[in-house]
């Protein structure tokens, strides 16, 4: 079964006539997200500097609206504009989840506000997420980007590595994004291949994940080790080295779906090595 968290969201795109008595306004300034102080920071009411007829409705949060929006001004002194990881990772996971969703519907407005074939302005559609040219009628709707993650297994060992983006001493399973006429499993089978030199068979697919950064799609899968050594590609692959799941580095948070994929593995391997009696 695929790996999927319940956040009880529920997405949606038009907006309600009547909203709920609270409500999540996912605010962003110059691409950073609005957030206060506490767990659950996220304002509750449209804040000064932002225009209520560009807002975007995303969905719905329990029993709770959320709306997304950036602001045309600095937010007030009371709120802090964070990067959306920072944010995403100081917020419960329900709303970490909506936060992402928010933040890929805002950029997508911002980025398509100009035709992309004739370069006249766009419109927004009432009803969906698209944003169509009222001169040569193209339409453009949020871009999602699919990108593969493979965490390679090898007896109780977990092949991990480092970009060199990555904060000091963190390791993670591989990654990459899917070419024009390309499948999840080839893409899989390059990727490990043109970033760590191996060969993988027994490819099982684990769980997805929405990734705001900008707007990718991540699918994660587990791959058992076939042959080769391990050679890391040259300004993508900074270290990359088997890991018993005894000695592990600094792993990525549990919010992301890197995060679940080893933790996940890690419980299955250690369950054959007890399997509980009979």
């Amino acid at each position: 079964m695929p790996n999927e968290p319940d956040f009880n969201f529920t997405p949606a795109s038009q907006r309600p006539a009547e909203l709920t008595g609270i409500t999540f306004w996912f605010h962003f300034w110059q691409g950073r997200l609005i957030l206060g102080d506490g767990p659950t920071s996220v304002p509750q009411q449209r804040l000064p500097g932002s225009d209520d007829a560009h807002a975007h409705y995303i969905g719905r949060l329990g029993e709770f609206d959320c709306l997304a929006l950036a602001l045309t001004e600095a937010p007030p002194d009371s709120w802090q504009a964070v990067p959306l990881r920072q944010g995403m990772m100081g917020l419960p996971p329900e709303l970490a989840a909506a936060a992402g969703r928010a933040a890929q519907v805002v950029e997508w407005d911002r980025s398509h506000r100009f035709c992309g074939a004739c370069g006249h302005p766009t419109e927004r559609k009432p009803h969906e997420y698209c944003r169509v040219c009222m001169a040569c009628g193209q339409s453009a709707y949020p871009r999602i980007s699919p990108a593969m993650m493979a965490l390679v297994v090898r007896g109780r060992e977990l092949l991990l590595a480092r970009s060199p983006n990555f904060p000091p001493g963190r390791y993670s399973a591989l990654a990459g994004f899917v070419e024009p006429g390309e499948s999840l499993e080839q893409c899989v089978a390059r990727e490990v291949q043109e970033e760590v030199g191996l060969k993988i068979k027994q490819l099982r697919y684990f769980g997805s994940q929405p990734w705001p950064f900008p707007h990718s799609l991540m699918l994660a899968f587990t791959a058992e080790y076939d042959s080769g050594d391990i050679t890391p590609q040259p300004g993508e692959i900074e270290d990359a080295r088997w890991f018993d799941i005894d000695a592990l580095p600094e792993l990525p948070p549990p919010f992301s779906i890197s995060g679940r994929l080893i933790a996940a593995t890690i419980a299955r391997l250690r369950q054959s090595d007890n399997p509980e009696p009979a």
